[in-house]
C-alpha cells in the first residue's frame, strides 16, 4: 500500500525524489495554521515539519494513520515527544545534516567579532574610509570557552586549535577522553571558565536547564572585552541583561544567530553596531540542506517500513554496534508480528521473543517493538519504539518476555516469537539480509515469504498437494514457492505456499472441503 507523506517546509528535491523512489505520495501545505494542519493530518501516514509547525498532542489526537514525524534538520522542541511516543509515534530528525554549516558559521561569527568586520563593511558602503575606528582582536593566543563539546562544539574546538586558540570548555555530559582528544581542558564549575574566557561560544540545546544559564551575575564574572557568540539555540543569553554589559563595554562584541523567539526583527541589541546579528544562518548552506532533506526521507521510508529509524529522539539510544547486530533484524521480525496477529485473528495476551546464536547478547527491545508494531498493525495504533513499547503494551493486556540461547542450531543466529501457543522462527539470508521463516508452529521450513501466502496444516497423505495445486490452478492463483515441514510423531504436515492472484474466501472453503485440514489461514504481509 502506498504511504502518504505531508511536508509542512520546503525541503530539497533530493529529499523528495528519494521518498517518490520509494512508493510514497509527497504532498505539500507550506507553514500552515494550527487549523489547516489539524485538518489536513489525518490520511497521512507520515510528516515532515518546519521548525515552526507545532505538533502537539491536540494535532497528533487527529492524526489517524500517523505512525513518524520528521524534522529535517536537528531541533525537535516544537514537537511534543512524550505524546508522539504514547501513540506509538516514531519522532526522528536529521542530526548530522548541518553540523559542518553550525560550527563554519560560528567560526565566521568569531572571526567577525573580533575584526569588526560588518561595522567596517557597513562604513565602507556609506562611502568611508574609517581604518583606525575598527581595530580588532586575533583568535591567535587567546582563549575560546567552549560550553557544549557535542558534534557541532567539537567540530568549533577543531577549527578554533587551527587557528592556535588555547581551549578551554564546561560540558557534565563530555568524557574526559573526548576533551583530551578535543585539546579541551574541561572543568565542572563555571566560574574558572568564566573568569578565563577571552571569547565565549555555546552549542547547548534548550531546556528548562539552559534557558537564561547566562545572566547578569555570569556576564559580570567575565573578563573584561570578552567577545560571546551563540548559533545554538535561542535563550540561552539572557538578552536583556546582556545588552547592559554591551552598553557598559563589559562585552565587547555578540554574535548571534538564534533567538528565543523567531522571526526576530527588534531586541534590545538590535541598537549596538557591535551585535552581529544573523537570521538562523547556520544550517543555510546548500550542502546543509541537501543532506537534511536526505536524510529524513531516509529516515522517514525506514519508520514507514519497519525499518530501525536510527536517529530517531523517542528510541532508546543504542550504540552502533547493536545497531548493526539487531537492525537487520527488524523488518523480519515486524513480518513475525504481523504473521502470528493474523494466525491468531486477535491480539495475543502474551508474547516471547528468544534471540539465538550471534544476536543473543545484543539488546531485544529494538525486536520487541517491531513485534508489536507487526502484530497491532491492524489497529492502528501507530509505531512502537524501544522506548514505548513495554508501556504500549501494558496498556493492552499484553505480557511481554525476552529470553536468549548461545545455539542457533545450523543458523548463525535467528530470532524466535511465540504468541499464546504459536511459534514463529527466523533468519536472515545473504547481503540484503532477506527475511526468511524457519520454522512456523513448531514444523521446520525454510522459506522467503512473499506478500500473499497460504498455510496449510494437515494429516499426511498421498495427494494433498496436488489437489491442492488444481483448485488454485483452476481459481488462476499460481504457487511461486512452497515448503514443506512434517512431525512423523503425530504424521501432520504443514504447507508454507507463496501465491499470486486471487484467493478469496471462496477458493479458501474449497480448499477446506477437498482435504481434511486442521488449519489453512491466508496470510497476507
Amino acid at each position: 500500500m502506498t504511504k502518504k507523506i505531508l511536508v509542512t517546509e520546503d525541503l530539497v528535491q533530493e529529499g523528495i525524489d528519494l521518498l517518490r523512489e520509494h512508493g510514497c505520495t509527497v504532498d505539500f501545505l507550506i507553514d500552515p495554521t494550527a487549523d489547516e494542519l489539524a485538518g489536513a493530518i489525518a490520511p497521512y501516514d507520515g510528516l515532515i515539519v518546519h521548525p515552526n509547525t507545532v505538533v502537539d498532542a491536540a494535532l497528533l489526537a487527529a492524526a489517524e494513520n500517523l505512525k513518524i514525524i520528521g524534522r529535517a534538520g536537528v531541533t525537535v522542541d516544537n514537537i511534543d515527544i512524550d505524546a508522539a511516543s504514547e501513540r506509538g509515534i516514531i519522532v526522528c530528525n536529521a542530526p548530522n545534516s548541518n553540523v559542518i554549516s553550525a560550527a563554519e558559521h560560528t567560526m565566521a561569527l568569531l572571526l567577525s567579532a573580533a575584526r569588526r568586520i560588518p561595522e567596517a563593511s557597513a562604513s565602507m558602503h556609506a562611502g568611508q574610509w574609517r581604518r583606525a575606528d575598527f581595530m580588532g582582536s586575533e583568535l591567535y593566543g587567546k582563549t575560546l570557552a567552549i560550553f557544549g563539546l557535542g558534534r557541532v562544539g567539537g567540530l568549533v574546538a577543531e577549527r578554533a586549535a587551527a587557528f592556535g586558540m588555547n581551549l578551554i570548555g564546561h560540558d557534565p555530559y563530555c568524557s574526559p577522553e573526548r576533551a583530551l582528544h578535543l585539546g579541551v581542558t574541561l572543568y565542572d564549575d563555571l566560574a574558572p571558565v568564566l573568569a578565563q574566557a577571552d571569547f565565549i561560544t555555546v552549542h547547548l540545546p534548550r531546556t528548562v536547564g539552559t534557558r537564561g544559564m547566562f545572566g547578569a551575575d555570569e556576564f559580570a564574572a567575565m573578563k573584561d572585552g570578552v567577545v560571546l557568540v551563540n548559533a545554538a539555540r535561542g535563550g540561552i543569553f539572557d538578552v536583556a541583561a546582556l545588552a547592559d554589559f554591551v552598553a557598559a563595554g563589559k562585552v565587547a562584541a555578540v554574535a548571534l544567530d538564534s533567538f528565543e523567539e523567531e522571526p526576530c526583527t527588534a531586541s534590545p541589541l538590535h541598537e549596538f553596531p557591535n551585535a552581529i546579528l544573523t537570521p538562523h544562518l547556520s544550517p543555510m548552506t546548500h550542502e546543509a540542506q541537501r543532506r537534511a532533506s536526505t536524510q529524513i526521507a531516509e529516515a522517514v521510508v525506514a519508520g514507514l517500513a519497519g525499518g530501525m529509524v536510527a536517529t530517531a529522539v523517542n528510541l532508546s539510544p543504542l550504540p552502533p554496534e547493536v545497531l548493526d547486530a539487531v537492525g537487520p533484524y527488524v523488518p523480519a521480525c515486524r513480518m513475525m508480528g504481523t504473521m502470528v496477529s493474523q494466525i491468531l485473528g486477535r491480539t495475543p495476551k502474551s508474547l516471547k521473543v528468544e534471540l539465538a546464536g550471534a544476536i543473543c547478547d545484543a539488546d531485544p527491545a529494538p525486536l520487541v517493538a517491531a513485534v508489536l508494531d507487526g502484530g497491532l498493525s491492524y489497529r492502528r495504533i501507530g509505531s512502537f519504539t524501544a522506548a514505548n513499547a513495554d508501556a504500549v503494551a501494558a496498556r493492552h493486556g499484553i505480557a511481554l518476555t525476552t529470553s536468549a540461547v548461545r545455539d542457533a542450531q545450523e543458523y548463525a543466529s535467528s530470532v524466535r516469537l511465540t504468541a499464546d501457543g504459536i511459534e514463529v522462527g527466523a533468519t536472515l539470508f545473504g547481503t540484503e539480509h532477506t527475511p526468511r521463516i524457519i520454522s512456523l508452529l513448531d514444523y521446520k521450513i525454510d522459506i522467503a515469504p512473499a506478500r500473499c501466502s497460504l498455510v496449510f496444516e494437515y494429516v499426511d497423505a498421498p495427494g494433498r498437494i496436488g489437489t491442492i495445486g488444481t483448485i488454485l490452478g483452476e481459481a488462476g492463483a499460481n504457487i511461486t514457492t512452497m515448503q514443506i515441514g512434517t512431525k512423523p510423531e503425530d504424521s501432520c504436515a504443514l504447507v508454507y505456499m507463496n501465491v499470486e492472484g486471487d484467493v478469496d474466501g471462496a477458493v479458501l472453503d474449497r480448499l477446506r472441503e477437498a482435504i481434511d485440514l486442521r488449519n489453512l489461514w491466508k496470510i497476507i504481509l
